[in-house]
């Protein structure tokens, strides 16, 4: 009728997703949402060198415990990160130039007071007198913080500045609506005594965990910030009507040397820090845990005494040769684990076992091994062998030997000519010899011989080199 709209054929999108592991992500995600009873979590995926997201997944728990989608916590839930942010703490100290990683700081017994307020380490009884790499690798809170505080207590602006330039205070701008609003205050707004300690280990501020992988794929690219891509093109059947090109936002957010040390102290954490778990036999992880205090408006940190958690891991690999990042973020979970590489890293390292086991450029070129000219050891005479390697071997090289000699032995690529002095009173070696020339070579020397099984001599009862007496018996054992 009048009012009927006729249809219009609609444009492609050319997604980023990898449907495969985003199945992976989904259902490792589901695995370990539901066996720590967690209130909700997400996983993403992305290409360090083009910002390419081949996986994200979001979900929530449901009244009767089970879990579907219901927000994209990834691109829009803005929280306090907790340890991963540590990372950018040491990246602005780094590049200020105030310390190297070598540096050492005193934890003391794990507990250190910033004017009033104790600050605690996870491990009871601290950690002592450590290097600012290993404050990284176990997750010092008070390693960090009094590095920080050391440096910038006098100018906390400095260190605030340094956090903006790493493009932590700005949203990655995708084309997604709805993204978390990243918060680092300044010294000029709610700022108090214990701001600079807090912030320098992740509270106090504010990101998504696309901002986070944002910062950590940087990183990994050596300094240079790509924002996350979700479409490559728009399509017309089968035309382009519009690419969309990997974009910079920052060619470098750090030296490059800031970040091979950064690099190098990621791989400690996986290495010989808190994510021990994650280490794999074919490739290296690189990367962070995360263990946050939720806030929450109403109750601040703790509700009828409880406190609940945010367990997080984010990192890249092979961290030889970054590829791939990803962020691991699971909320609340509420079966007394609560630490990130025991509830998030697992998700991470599934979806990073998938990625290497899929992605063929990931794996080194196998290099052939020469193949030998004669490919098995071999004892024989010479007519025998030359018969034999010409039907089996046609384009190997031709066996060459010289009249005086009777055997040739053939060991991979290499050939011995043997010239066997049937005057000697010493028993001959004759293992790798088949029974015919083991005979030939033993009863020739007057031995009397006798024998079991078939194949090649692996075995004689004499020695070689043994002297020959009259009447002399040796038994081949062949297989």
């Amino acid at each position: 009728d009048a009012n009927q709209i006729d249809p219009e054929e609609g444009l492609d999108i050319l997604s980023t997703i990898d449907v495969n592991l985003q199945d992976v992500a989904h259902q490792a995600l589901l695995n370990q949402l539901t066996k720590h009873n967690a209130d909700h979590g997400c996983v993403a995926v992305m290409h360090v060198n083009s910002g390419d997201v081949k996986a994200i997944a979001n979900l929530s728990i449901n009244e009767d415990g089970s879990y579907s989608e219901k927000y994209n916590y990834v691109i829009g839930e803005s929280t306090e990160p907790g340890s991963t942010f540590k990372l950018a703490s040491i990246a602005v100290a780094l590049e200020d130039g105030f310390v190297s990683i070598d540096d050492s700081v005193q934890t003391g017994e794990g507990s250190y007071d910033f004017m009033g307020s104790t600050m605690k380490d996870s491990k009871k009884g601290g950690y002592g007198k450590i290097t600012l790499a290993r404050a990284i690798e176990v997750s010092s809170n008070i390693g960090i913080a009094k590095t920080i505080v050391e440096h910038y207590s006098s100018d906390p602006q400095k260190f605030i500045d340094g956090l903006y330039k790493l493009g932590l205070n700005q949203p990655t701008g995708i084309e997604i609506s709805g993204e978390g609003k990243p918060f680092i205050k300044s010294t000029s707004e709610q700022w108090s005594g214990i701001s600079l300690p807090w912030i320098s280990h992740g509270y106090e501020v504010s990101l998504t965990p696309l901002q986070i992988l944002t910062f950590y794929n940087a990183i990994a690219n050596n300094g240079k910030a790509v924002r996350p891509r979700f479409v490559k093109a728009i399509l017309n059947k089968n035309n382009t009507e519009q690419n969309f090109e990997t974009y910079v936002l920052n060619e470098r957010i750090c030296s490059e040397k800031t970040a091979k040390n950064l690099q190098k102290m990621l791989e400690g954490v996986v290495e010989n820090g808190t994510a021990k778990n994650l280490k794999n036999a074919h490739f290296k992880i690189a990367g962070k845990t995360g263990t946050a205090q939720i806030y929450n408006e109403k109750y601040g940190y703790k509700y009828a005494s409880k406190v609940s958690y945010q367990a997080s891991f984010v990192g890249y690999f092979p961290a030889e040769n970054p590829t791939y990042s990803c962020i691991v973020v699971v909320n609340a979970p509420s079966n007394n684990v609560y630490y990130g590489n025991l509830v998030a890293g697992p998700i991470f390292k599934e979806v990073a076992d998938k990625v290497y086991a899929t992605a063929l450029e990931l794996h080194p070129t196998a290099t052939p091994k020469p193949t030998a000219q004669y490919p098995a050891p071999f004892t024989a005479f010479h007519q025998d062998a030359k018969s034999i390697y010409q039907y089996l071997y046609p384009k190997a090289q031709p066996l060459s030997h010289t009249s005086k000699s009777d055997l040739i032995q053939i060991k991979e690529s290499e050939t011995f000519e043997l010239t066997l002095n049937h005057k000697s009173k010493k028993v001959p070696n004759v293992i790798g010899m088949s029974i015919k020339d083991a005979l030939y070579v033993l009863e020739s020397r007057g031995l009397n011989v006798s024998f079991r099984g078939n194949g090649k001599v692996v075995a004689q009862s004499i020695k070689s080199g043994s002297l020959i007496s009259k009447h002399n018996n040796i038994h081949l054992t062949l297989f």
